[in-house]
């Protein structure tokens, strides 16, 4: 496979913002076996939005693809959904992309519920990082929440699997709703606190269109972040790099991280360096893009490719969040395609 040259492609790839191509989240599948109200609520998705296996990239085109977005600086690669263990031989294309030089950072987010099986084959391919997204720890509200379809029991079982795997300071992402699990805040903090884990609350936003998301339904993180410190003081950490979506904070006492995110009361478009790949080839240059850019055509030729990216990005402008009031009309994309 003839990659392009990373340095000679890279140099200042910026968008007509400024904002340079560093992170690649990359759907490999769009189907879930959850029903989480922020995503793939059941009353609008009761059956499996399958593209099938003959319209999703194969491994080899994901390669290709990454390793275009690569040669013009991406960093980062993270695998999304739907839930990404439901695709077949997952641990296989991690090996793949671990192999390629220029991948510095290789995540998984996941909702964890097959997680137990396959946390040691994962680890063991190359992935160094995790995700798992967590919204309450009562089972049954954890039931209710993805939609009759989850066992919080199978989660945590995956969580302790990552840790004898190997994963460490493993991200747990809750979705904060207004009325439904803003109650368990407190004991989502407790359970986490000591474990070295962060756990990031995050607030509810309007990915696509199928949630029925209403700003009422939000609980800004101002609101989160006061109601731990209230119990836990805690102290403002700098960010990792430009461009962290999470606010971190350290417990006073020593006792771990926490994070929020705040795409609804907080924006932070103007650092947002991240491309979405859906399962089916298609580039979107923002969470809440109405359409993508179709890479099929592209995906032969990793040279081209690189040249095709690099004319999309230098033509993006998007910053909804920002705009949000204004911005509201049409259809978005669903979370479910491209991931968080």
């Amino acid at each position: 496979m003839n990659a392009p040259d990373r340095n000679d492609q890279a140099a200042l790839v910026l968008d007509r913002l400024g904002r340079p191509l560093r992170d690649l989240r990359m759907s490999v599948i769009e189907t879930c076996n959850f029903r989480c109200p922020y995503c793939m609520p059941e009353e609008t998705h009761p059956d499996e939005p399958l593209l099938g296996s003959d319209r999703r990239l194969d491994f080899q085109q994901i390669e290709v693809a990454v390793r275009g977005f690569v040669a013009l600086g991406v960093s980062k690669v993270r695998l999304t959904g739907g839930e990404p263990l439901l695709r077949k031989d997952l641990p296989q294309l991690v090996r793949r992309l671990a192999a390629i030089e220029g991948v510095e950072d290789l995540a998984l987010t996941t909702n964890g519920s097959l997680l137990a099986r396959q946390a040691q084959a994962l680890r063991d391919a190359g992935l160094r990082r995790l995700t798992v997204s967590l919204d309450t720890l009562d089972p049954q509200r954890f039931r209710e929440m993805t939609g009759g379809r989850g066992d919080l029991a199978d989660v945590l079982a995956g969580i302790e699997a990552a840790e004898r795997a190997g994963f460490t300071s493993i991200k747990i992402n809750t979705v904060v709703l207004r009325g439904m699990n803003d109650g368990d805040v407190l004991d989502l903090a407790a359970h986490f606190r000591d474990s070295g884990h962060v756990l990031r609350f995050i607030e509810y936003m309007d990915v696509g269109t199928c949630n029925g998301w209403r700003r009422e339904g939000v609980l800004p993180s101002a609101q989160v972040r006061d109601a731990i410190a209230a119990r836990w003081p805690l102290r403002a950490l700098d960010a990792n790099y430009r461009g962290e979506v999470a606010r971190r904070h350290a417990y006073v006492n020593g006792q771990g991280e926490i994070g929020f995110i705040s795409s609804v009361s907080a924006p932070f478009c103007g650092d947002c360096h991240r491309a979405r790949l859906s399962a089916d080839g298609k580039l979107y240059t923002c969470l809440f893009a109405g359409e993508g850019h179709d890479l099929r055509p592209w995906l032969d030729d990793p040279v081209a490719l690189a040249g095709h990216l690099r004319d999309l990005w230098s033509a993006r402008a998007d910053r909804y969040s920002e705009l949000r009031g204004a911005a509201r009309g049409g259809r978005h994309i669903e979370m479910y395609v491209i991931g968080g």
